[in-house]
């Protein structure tokens, strides 16, 4: 067979950046660091703002019997349906409503024991004004986040929190930029100072979060992934260091355990084999509680799959055994395991 003569490689294109790209990149820099500079002082001015009436707010929030219904249109809107994932995730129950969609059917969502947190910067929203006789009408608590305390809606409410900020972080000070900044971290301060009041744990958060990363390391046991029955190598304190080897191998997992029964005396790994081979031992001959390691690290079945984690980390094993109440041997731990159920 005749092969066609190979081409000549290219050399990689070499690009350059004229003045006056150089020029624009800097003002790239410029501009983004303008920014972040301006929602900052943003952020930084809402710290006055946690005052008696933050305080007013997060009593009536946790005093709610039923449902936080969060509503705003806009760029406000799309803050709303964040703040409103934000309170379900953390201990408090909350949904979002359009507020156009509200005055076409959707107010009947609202019931006499939930409470509506109204966002409108501007705080004359026509969408907003619109619901607030009919949010009257129904008895239900309001609180407000405005950026305009004079505003309509914010003197409709029962208390209104001040979002308002000095500029936009738009040049043209329209774009709602650092407004809708400081709106997002005045609904995550009443967010998180309900959880602490809730003492909202851990668990309670992987609780409604079991499908993502945190959920798993949270949620998932070591009687979860561990391998039973068959699946775990082990031979008796008899056996030889030859014995030990054709477990290991027919196991796959580089160790086995040495149990009395259900008892763990010991367990013999790939690091113990080398050893004992440097050591000279027979392999044909020799018992394997002679080259065993007696003192092996453990964990139990209702153990955090993330707690395995740690211990193999910290002790640079790549296996733990599993042992019961009783101190039994019930299962084992690979690293890969771990890696395949998202703990790692």
């Amino acid at each position: 067979m005749i092969f066609p003569p190979l081409k000549e490689a290219k050399a990689p294109e070499t690009f350059y950046l004229t003045g006056k790209q150089m020029s624009q990149k800097k003002t790239f820099q410029q501009s983004g660091k303008k920014v972040i500079e301006v929602e900052a002082r943003a952020l930084s001015s809402l710290v006055d703002r946690i005052d008696a009436r933050f305080d007013q707010a997060c009593e009536r929030l946790l005093s709610c019997k039923g449902r936080i219904v969060v509503t705003g249109m806009g760029k406000s809107g799309h803050i709303g349906k964040k703040l409103a994932a934000t309170f379900a995730s953390t201990g408090t129950a909350a949904f979002f409503v359009h507020p156009g969609e509200a005055g076409h059917g959707d107010l009947g969502m609202i019931t006499a024991d939930d409470l509506v947190l109204a966002i409108s910067y501007s705080g004359n929203t026509d969408e907003i004004i619109t619901l607030l006789p009919i949010i009257k009408r129904l008895g239900v608590p309001l609180i407000s986040l405005t950026g305009a305390p004079r505003s309509r809606l914010a003197e409709f409410a029962d208390i209104n929190l001040d979002v308002s900020v000095a500029e936009e972080a738009c040049p043209l000070g329209l774009a709602p930029t650092a407004s809708t900044t400081a709106t997002l971290a005045m609904g995550d301060a009443l967010a998180i100072a309900l959880l602490e009041a809730r003492g909202f744990t851990t668990e309670d958060f992987a609780m409604s979060h079991p499908a993502g990363t945190l959920g798993r390391k949270l949620l998932l046991m070591v009687q979860d992934v561990m391998r039973t029955g068959n699946n775990i190598p082990k031979v008796n304190p008899e056996a030889t260091i030859s014995n030990a080897l054709v477990e290991i191998s027919a196991k796959g997992l580089g160790m086995t355990a040495i149990v009395d029964g259900q008892q763990l005396k010991g367990v013999f790994t790939d690091g113990d084999l080398r050893r004992s081979l440097d050591q000279g031992y027979d392999l044909m001959s020799t018992t394997i509680t002679d080259v065993m390691t007696s003192s092996c690290k453990t964990v139990k079945p209702h153990d955090l799959a993330a707690e395995a984690v740690k211990i193999m980390e910290t002790n640079k094993v790549t296996g733990l055994l599993v042992l019961d109440d009783q101190q039994q041997l019930v299962g084992v731990l690979n690293i890969h395991d771990l890696f395949r159920a998202g703990v790692m």
